[in-house]
């Protein structure tokens, strides 16, 4: 098997690159460990490509993925705007990258972690 375990089972590791995809599109950028970091950014050029196709099956497939996550409140008057992480990578950060041919990520590395000196990165959109 050649793909990363994260000395999980099956369930807990893609629960957990579902959050971390889901934070990333939430919340613009995360800070993690380099090797969670280049898996993540697989899975988040396939939910941006989905994205920018923007066909109800497209947004069906990216549904099944993303975690159902408020990204933004908004009130203008008497009414509320709740914005999920699924709007929010259909309406925001697919239309950016409408252009762009994969490659929406960027790793950049910063110190080691403190307590096991584990390679930290931050990984963000461009």
């Amino acid at each position: 098997m050649s793909y990363r375990k994260f000395g999980r089972e099956k369930g807990p590791r893609r629960a957990m690159l579902r959050n971390l995809t889901t934070e990333l599109i939430v919340n613009g950028r995360i800070e993690t460990t380099e090797a969670k970091a280049k898996t993540v950014r697989s899975s988040v050029d396939k939910m941006v490509s989905l994205g920018k196709r923007g066909d109800l099956s497209a947004r069906r497939q990216a549904a099944a993925y993303l975690q159902n996550m408020v990204a933004d409140v908004t009130e203008t008057d008497d009414k509320i705007k709740v914005t999920t992480a699924l709007q929010k990578l259909f309406d925001e950060i697919a239309p950016k990258y409408k252009d762009r041919n994969g490659g929406y990520t960027r790793i950049l590395k910063t110190m080691p972690r403190r307590g096991d000196g584990a390679p930290m990165v931050i990984l963000e959109f461009v």
